[in-house]
Formats: C-alpha cells, sequence, structure tokens
C-alpha cells in the first residue's frame, strides 16, 4: 500500500508539467495556425480550443504535478499557497519546454501552409505562435498590452483560486479542470483585443523561440519594430501575484481552515489519510 501511494518525486511532476503544458499548446498554437494560415474558423474556435487545451492540459497533469502548466500560476502559488520556492524554476523551464516542443510540432505541421501564405515568415503570421499588441494590427502599443496582460492575468490567478480551493464551494475534484478551461475561454472572448491574451509567460516564450529558429527572424520584436518578446513574461507574472492576493484580501482570509492548497502536491502522509 505505501508503495502504491509513494509519490514521484520532482522529476514525475517536471514531466507532467511538460506533457500538460505540450497538450496545451497542441491545441492552443494549432487552432491560431488553422485560422489564420488555413482560413477554418474564428476567433470563438481559437477561445474555445484555447480552453479545451486548458481543459486536457489540466487532466494530464493534474495528479502529479498539480497542473500549473503557467510559470504565473506557479509564482502566485508560491508566495500566497506554500509552493516550495525551490520548484518554481523547474516547474517554469518545464512548462517553457513543453510550450517549445508543441510550438515545433504545430510549425513543422503546418508549414505548407504558413508558407503559402506567408512565404517570408514576417509578421503577418508571426501571431500565430506568439502574441502581439493589438493582435498586431490595432492600434495597441507596449504600455497598453502589459496593462492587458497585467489584468487579464490576475483575473484568470483571482478566479483559479476561487474554483479550485477546497474551503470554497468548488467544482468536484473531477470538473475543476473545466471549470478553469471554461475561465480561459471567457478571457479569451472578453480580454483578447489588446495583446493576444497570453496570460502565460510559458504560452508565449516557447512558441515565440520555436517560430525564431524555423525562420520568424522578426519574433521578438512587435509590428513596430520594438522589443516585445518580454511583455507577455512580466505582465502575467506581475498580474498573476495581484489577482491571487485579492483573492486572498477579498475571500481566502474570511473562508473557514484550510483543507488544501490548490496547486499544491500533496505529501506521502497526506495521501495515506485518503
Amino acid at each position: 500500500m505505501a508503495e502504491r501511494l509513494k509519490l514521484p518525486g520532482l522529476a514525475g511532476e517536471l514531466a507532467a508539467e511538460f506533457a500538460g503544458t505540450l497538450v496545451l499548446i497542441l491545441f492552443g498554437v494549432g487552432v491560431v495556425a488553422q485560422v489564420v494560415a488555413g482560413g477554418i474558423g474564428n476567433h470563438d474556435s481559437i477561445a474555445w480550443a484555447w480552453g479545451l487545451g486548458v481543459t486536457l492540459g489540466v487532466y494530464v497533469a493534474g495528479r502529479i504535478s498539480g497542473a500549473h502548466l503557467n510559470p504565473a500560476v506557479t509564482v502566485a502559488l508560491a508566495v500566497f499557497k506554500g509552493f516550495s520556492w525551490r520548484k518554481v524554476l523547474p516547474y517554469s523551464l518545464a512548462q517553457l519546454v513543453g510550450a517549445f516542443v508543441a510550438a515545433l510540432i504545430v510549425r513543422w505541421n503546418y508549414s505548407e501552409v504558413l508558407a503559402k501564405i506567408d512565404p517570408g515568415h514576417t509578421i503577418k503570421t508571426q501571431g500565430v505562435f506568439s502574441t502581439l499588441p493589438g493582435n498586431g494590427a490595432l492600434p495597441v502599443h507596449t504600455g497598453g498590452a502589459l496593462r492587458d496582460q497585467i489584468i487579464g492575468t490576475a483575473i484568470l490567478l483571482f478566479l483559479i483560486l476561487a474554483v479550485t480551493d477546497l474551503r470554497n464551494s468548488s467544482p468536484a475534484a473531477n470538473l475543476a479542470p473545466f471549470i478553469v478551461g471554461l475561465i480561459v475561454v471567457a478571457i479569451g472572448m472578453a480580454w483578447g483585443t489588446d495583446a493576444g491574451y497570453a496570460i502565460n509567460p510559458a504560452r508565449d516564450l516557447g512558441p515565440r523561440l520555436a517560430s525564431f529558429f524555423t525562420g520568424y527572424g522578426t519574433a521578438f520584436r512587435d509590428q513596430y519594430g520594438g522589443l516585445y518578446f518580454w511583455v507577455p513574461i512580466v505582465g502575467p507574472v506581475i498580474g498573476g501575484v495581484l489577482g491571487a492576493g485579492l483573492y486572498q484580501v477579498c475571500i481566502g482570509r474570511f473562508l473557514p481552515a484550510e483543507e488544501q492548497e490548490p496547486g499544491r502536491v500533496p505529501t506521502e502522509s497526506e495521501l495515506e489519510k485518503l
């Protein structure tokens, strides 16, 4: 019995974060490639596929690692929910590598249609892989995009904590990933204009690196020529901490004694009590 309940260890947690983020990006970047390069679908299909990608990624990794799939989530849980700080960098790197590998798969699979619509691999299809201010077309600049990423990720973390906090009116454990996916759908439908709702540093940087290494020379810049890659990294980390902090101030501190912090891997002694 004790052997069956043995925890996977850090290597298992990192493998789960890698796999969960890979699944997320396969659907997320894949749907954008289909819409932009293949002309099939629209913004609604993008929002739904990203949300379903989150749901499926959480189902893949949730039991082993807590399914953060997002460095902004990992940092916020370390600040407010007792997640080990020594795991923050390894988790973030596993998420980044998962996103990078998934984006390479999408880039390979859609290589023909991307070359057809954009032979020079320019800003025209760069948004398939990474976000741009105003989605590369609207009059939004760095400041507006940074503001948007802070707000959007604050909403994400506030709601993730609300629906995964077992002290609150959380959904049944097997439904929580679906609800988290719906949160991402809603953010995509309501907050996708100013910066493409990256709300996840790994989601943006991993595919950005994949596109850069496969022919997109302007991958780190926006449509104005300025360095932009840092915005979907810094904004979500700030926003995630703000959103999680707001949840703690407005909701968390008024709830009864804590049962289990969301996103934290249970200890072996805790599992033995199940």
